[in-house]
């Protein structure tokens, strides 16, 4: 037996796969947008699995509260500032030298979503928002690409398999976005780190049925999980996936198309808020900024950002593609304004 046949074995054994889905799992790509509790937990299933690309897209970086739950990084990330996508590919690679993947440090906007998801075989919600998951909503019903939602807080979880033309979507679901301060986060509810690693493991088996020639044995509909209680409850959604939906009915995609979006947005479990540029423009010459930003305070700097420190328990992580993570505020006008101060934007 072989290296790569030994590595799949006990894989292979199980019926529903056998080698024939190995290998199809071999020759497909995946991609996770979120590399946080559950896309962690997703794409290290995929890359042991064997899926022959997985593309990592995340916007962040690792903090020390994100280590109860994220799987894929460590203190020494934390210290470091490394991005969540790089700095999970770095350890996914040495899980599995096989698998291709590829760590993208990029926020995903109707300015980029078709050319970040649109070549791919499956899309697996990491995302924390409800503008971000409308995006992947819309890119998977007009590019026909199936996409598996997940979301997660406290003990309770849910995951839901959209298969464009023949199951409900997101927007037949929840046709529009919740109000502000409506919704608990794990800021507001917590998480349970079990809780997480189990609806990315679902997350990541629905994906593998897609991906290996087993559609046919997706779960239909919406499947809800209390761990603390023990239930598990399956919601159908067929009465959903009949009506007049905008999205995956009429094809109209507003997100995609940029009607609806937003500059700045309260980061989910933390003290932060996200300033987006109001124009995309070539990319910041992280190096000079440093620089600039080194005469002012503390300035840690890596190929992918550079952090200034404002004060103890106040920084902007500024990216090249020009997106601001103001850190130690949930104000957006307090982080427009540091924003303005020190970088002019």
């Amino acid at each position: 037996m072989n290296q790569k046949s030994e590595r799949y074995s006990r894989q292979v054994l199980f019926a529903p796969l056998s080698k024939g889905g190995q290998d199809r799992l071999a020759s497909s790509c995946a991609v996770v947008v979120g590399c946080g509790a559950l896309g962690s937990v997703s794409a290290m299933a995929l890359v042991r699995a064997g899926v022959g690309t997985v593309r990592l897209i995340d916007r962040d970086f690792p903090e020390l509260s994100n280590l109860q739950r994220q799987v894929l990084f460590c203190e020494d990330d934390v210290s470091a500032g490394i991005p969540k996508s790089v700095a999970a590919a770095q350890y996914l690679k040495k899980m599995n030298s096989e698998v291709i993947v590829v760590p993208i440090v990029a926020d995903i906007t109707h300015r980029n979503a078709v050319d970040l998801l649109g070549k791919c075989d499956v899309i697996i919600d990491g995302t924390d928002n409800f503008e971000t998951r409308y995006l992947l909503n819309e890119v998977a019903c007009q590019r026909g690409i199936p996409w598996v939602h997940g979301g997660a807080i406290g003990a309770e979880g849910r995951v839901m398999t959209v298969i464009p033309g023949q199951s409900a979507c997101l927007r037949c679901l929840v046709p529009d976005p919740p109000q502000p301060g409506t919704l608990p986060t794990c800021d507001t509810s917590g998480i349970l780190g079990t809780t997480s690693m189990v609806i990315g493991a679902l997350q990541a088996t629905e994906a593998i049925k897609l991906l290996s020639g087993n559609a046919a044995d997706v779960i239909t509909g919406l499947t809800a999980i209390d761990l603390w209680t023990g239930q598990w409850q399956r919601v159908s959604l067929k009465s959903l996936s009949v009506r007049g939906c905008p999205t995956c009915r009429e094809h109209d995609f507003p997100w995609l198309e940029g009607r609806f979006q937003s500059t700045a947005r309260v980061l989910c479990g933390r003290e932060a808020v996200q300033i987006d540029p109001l124009q995309r423009s070539s990319p910041i010459d992280l190096e000079q900024l440093a620089k600039r930003l080194s005469l002012l305070g503390r300035v840690v700097s890596n190929p992918w950002l550079v952090r200034f420190e404002v004060e103890l328990g106040l920084s902007l992580s500024i990216f090249s593609d020009g997106r601001t993570i103001v850190s130690g505020t949930r104000e957006e006008p307090r982080a427009r304004a540091l924003v303005a101060r020190y970088l002019g934007a």
